[in-house]
């Protein structure tokens, strides 16, 4: 069957001019694709359609309260507490919050760590139609508290009593101890009151950018994204009432928000985790983490875990063979301004590592440098279209001009996202993913794919984990886990698969590699550890 340009994925549009790069799209912008083109463009490049089962993701969690209000929504050490407490407390703050001031559109600072309150914090928000900006207390620096102040213009700043004298001294912003008010007896006698507006447009979150290489900026991230992931599959990882999900990432990393949403929205418990990561995780039945955060569990003591997700950076093949051997493992991918993520596999062991295929409501594109699609196999620049799409960044316009352009391929006022992430598609339409532009770098005037090199290493026997980086202009410095694994043997490893010039001048070996806050592997970090070796009279390059 020959695919029409006039299809449900591609309804007739207007002619859109994308200012980037000085490319203009006419009418028709897949003209130049043959009729096989065509229909798998469309067939690999469109996530099915669903229909989350609610448009917000407080009414999502109330339903549970209601239905089950004595199911325990969370556990955090030796506490607890059950939908019906945490949503009556929620309905409280939303009252506090509202006679505060604090209206529909506007941003609330949750600047604390994991913790029951922290839940109370976020539901209390969704309930009155603002929305909450995470941050980790104790991980987050001034500077880049008093920046999200201003942006967001937040008035309201909820944090955790142990954290309060660690915060900036803001200007005209109200700081209050969540936990300390949630015991008080004014609140817990305070009546119910005040209308709850939310609607799925309306941004839920913002997530600030780590900030390692300038300022943050945030991402508005609406109802209607979230739904749409957590609700629909494979977003919701089969999290029913009764199951048990692993809370373990930062609280300022998107991911976070999966973990748990998806639990409160589906009825099950949270485990809020302690300083220890495994003990949360051999509890649970679903565990939501980056690779390099996975990798620090022991799978062995796991058993009885159901389902493992991981994003947030590359996953290496042999972690994904343990863990796929005795549960469901998703393999995901996919940038906060697409909503956690964008798409997903569903690994057996023997397969081949993908990052699988769009999510409901969802399009990814495989584009060349003119935004033109690229041949089934073609490597080129994945950009993401649908729901998950967010609001753009906050404040900063250029930024989201850049990144942010309408949807030729959707049309119909549709908006597409540059993920600067490198794909191509396989003939039974995955997505192969080789890294992000930046991590595409020359050597020798040669071009390496980062992430291939450290692929390579990673099938060396022993091997767990394998980062590359670019050392000088002419060589490459790889970092591998654990401390056993030979560099010379690693090296000759890449020597025997890859050209000259893909081969590491070093291979450094730790038992662990360092991480970032938000769990992803921490790439300045190796770098210092490189340059010290070398100002140490480490083997030259």
């Amino acid at each position: 069957m020959t695919a029409s340009l006039t299809s449900p994925l591609f309804p007739p549009s207007p002619k859109s001019s994308l200012s980037g790069d000085g490319n203009d799209f006419n009418v028709s912008p897949l003209a130049s694709l043959d009729a096989t083109e065509l229909r798998k463009f469309i067939e690999f490049g469109r996530g099915p359609s669903e229909s989350p089962s609610f448009s917000t993701l407080n009414k999502a969690f109330e339903y549970h309260a209601d239905k089950t209000p004595h199911a325990i929504a969370a556990m955090h050490g030796n506490r607890s507490i059950s939908y019906q407490v945490l949503n009556q407390h929620a309905e409280q703050l939303a009252t506090f919050l509202q006679q505060l001031g604090v209206k529909p559109g506007d941003s609330v600072g949750l600047f604390l760590t994991r913790s029951i309150p922290m839940l109370t914090g976020m539901m209390a928000c969704l309930k009155i139609g603002a929305n909450y900006v995470p941050q980790h207390a104790g991980v987050a620096p001034h500077p880049q508290l008093e920046h999200i102040v201003e942006t967001a213009r937040i008035k309201i700043v909820l944090t955790l009593s142990q954290h309060k004298q660690s915060l900036p001294a803001f200007d005209d912003c109200t700081v209050i101890e969540l936990d300390n008010l949630l015991k008080s007896s004014e609140f817990l006698s305070l009546k119910i009151a005040g209308k709850r507006p939310t609607k799925p447009q309306h941004t839920c979150f913002i997530l600030f950018t780590s900030g390692t290489t300038g300022k943050p900026n945030g991402v508005q991230v609406t109802h209607k994204n979230v739904c749409n992931i957590v609700m629909t599959s494979p977003g919701n990882l089969g999290v029913k009432p009764g199951m048990r999900v692993a809370q373990i990432l930062s609280i300022a990393f998107d991911m976070s928000a999966w973990e748990v949403f998806v639990a409160l929205c589906h009825g099950a418990t949270l485990l809020i985790r302690d300083k220890v990561i495994e003990h949360t995780a051999v509890n649970a039945d679903v565990i939501i983490a980056t690779p390099s955060v996975l990798g620090q569990i022991d799978p062995e003591k796991c058993r009885d875990v159901s389902v493992v997700a991981v994003a947030g950076e590359p996953c290496p093949k042999p972690l994904a063979d343990t863990w796929g051997a005795f549960c469901d493992f998703y393999n995901c991918c996919g940038p906060t301004e697409t909503t956690i993520i964008n798409t997903a596999k569903l690994y057996r062991p023997g397969d081949s590592l993908t990052i699988g295929k769009p999510t409901p409501n969802n399009t990814v594109y495989v584009l060349n440098e003119k935004l033109e699609p690229c041949a089934i196999g073609e490597v080129g620049e994945m950009w993401a279209g649908g729901i998950c799409v967010t609001k753009g960044y906050l404040a900063n316009a250029d930024l989201s001009q850049a990144r942010y352009r309408a949807d030729p391929f959707l049309g119909d006022g549709h908006v597409m996202f540059r993920t600067r992430d490198l794909g191509r598609w396989t003939p039974c339409g995955e997505l192969e993913h080789y890294g992000r532009t930046d991590d595409q770098v020359k050597v020798k005037g040669f071009r390496v794919e980062l992430d291939a090199v450290s692929s390579i290493i990673e099938q060396v026997p022993a091997c767990r984990l394998a980062v590359t980086l670019k050392a000088d202009a002419n060589h490459l410095v790889s970092f591998v886990a654990p401390a056993s694994v030979n560099e010379q043997d690693a090296i000759n490893h890449v020597a025997s698969h890859l050209p000259y010039y893909c081969v590491p001048v070093r291979v450094m070996a730790f038992e662990t590699l360092p991480l970032t806050p938000r769990g992803k592997i921490d790439k300045r970090a190796l770098q210092a550890l490189y340059d010290e070796s070398q100002n140490q009279g480490g083997k030259s390059a």
